[in-house]
C-alpha cells in the first residue's frame, strides 16, 4: 500500500472510531467529526481565527529561531572543546531533568505577561534538546577526520567549517524538527491563559463557552501549525544538508 492510502486508511480509522464514541454516551459532549471539520471551515473563513493562528506561529517561530540561535552554537563549541564541556556539562546534567514548564510563573515574574515570557518558554525547552543532540553529533566524529585536517596545517577554524559544523547540522536539525511537537504542546499551556490571542487561548475560550465543535477547529488549528512547523524544519534541513543527498545520506 501506497503511503498516501496508508495515510488515508489512517485517518479513516480514526474518523470512524471518532464517530462511534460521538454515537455512544459522549456524545453529549463530542461533536460528530462532520461538525468538528465544519466548524474548522467556518473559522478558516474569519479573520479573527487567523489572527489567532498568526499570533501562535509568531510564538513559535520566534522560538525556535531563539533556541536554535543560542543553542547550536553552544552544542558546536561544547562537543568540540573538552575545557569549556567540563565547565558547562555539570550545569547541563543538573538542569537538563528538570520539567523546565514549572518555571512558568518564574518567567511572567521576570519578564511580564507579554512575549517575551511566552517565546522565551518555549526557547528554553527546545534549546536544551538542540544543546544537547548538537554536543553529542560533534563529539561523534572520527578523530581521524580532525587529525586530517591538522596534518595540513589547518587551524580549529577550519576543523570548525569542514568537518564540525557539517557534522553538527543534522544533529541540530533533527533535535529542533522533533521538537516541533514539544514547542505546540508548550504553546497551548503557555496561551491558556494572561492572553486573548493565540490557539490556545482560542480552544480554551471554546472550551468554557462550551462551543465544542469550536475547541475542536482550535485543535485542528493547532494540529495543522504543527504540521506546517515540522515540514518546514525538514525542509530547511534538506537545504542546510544538500551535502547528505549527494552522498546518498
Amino acid at each position: 500500500m501506497r503511503a498516501p492510502l496508508r495515510y488515508a486508511a489512517v485517518v479513516a480509522l480514526l474518523a470512524l472510531g471518532w464517530k462511534a464514541l460521538a454515537l455512544g454516551p459522549a456524545g453529549d459532549v463530542l461533536p460528530h467529526p462532520e461538525q468538528a471539520l465544519a466548524a474548522f471551515a467556518r473559522q478558516l473563513g474569519r479573520a479573527e481565527f487567523w489572527g489567532h493562528a498568526g499570533a501562535s506561529a509568531a510564538r513559535s517561530g520566534a522560538a525556535m529561531i531563539l533556541a536554535w540561535a543560542v543553542a547550536f552554537p553552544l552544542g558546536v563549541l561544547m562537543g568540540s572543546l573538552p575545557r569549556l564541556d567540563r565547565a558547562l556539562a555539570p550545569f547541563v546534567t543538573l538542569t537538563y531533568p528538570v520539567p523546565k514548564i514549572v518555571l512558568l510563573p518564574v518567567f511572567f515574574l521576570l519578564l511580564g505577561l507579554g512575549e517575551a515570557s511566552r517565546v522565551g518558554m518555549i526557547a528554553l525547552i527546545l534549546a536544551y534538546q538542540i544543546l544537547v543532540t548538537t554536543r553529542d553529533g560533534v563529539r561523534a566524529v572520527n578523530p581521524k577526520y580532525l587529525d586530517t585536517i591538522h596534518s595540513l596545517g589547518g587551524t580549529y577554524r577550519h576543523a570548525l567549517r569542514h568537518v564540525l559544523l557539517p557534522a553538527a547540522l543534522p544533529h541540530g536539525f533533527t533535535a529542533l524538527r522533533l521538537g516541533t511537537g514539544v514547542s505546540v504542546a508548550v504553546l497551548f499551556f503557555v496561551e491558556s491563559f494572561a492572553t486573548q490571542r493565540g490557539l490556545g487561548y482560542f480552544i480554551m475560550d471554546s472550551w468554557g463557552r462550551l462551543d465544542y465543535a469550536d475547541m475542536f477547529a482550535g485543535i485542528f488549528g493547532m494540529s495543522a501549525l504543527g504540521v506546517a512547523l515540522y515540514e518546514g524544519t525538514e525542509l530547511l534541513e534538506r537545504r542546510a544538508c544538500r551535502w547528505r543527498a549527494r552522498r546518498g545520506a
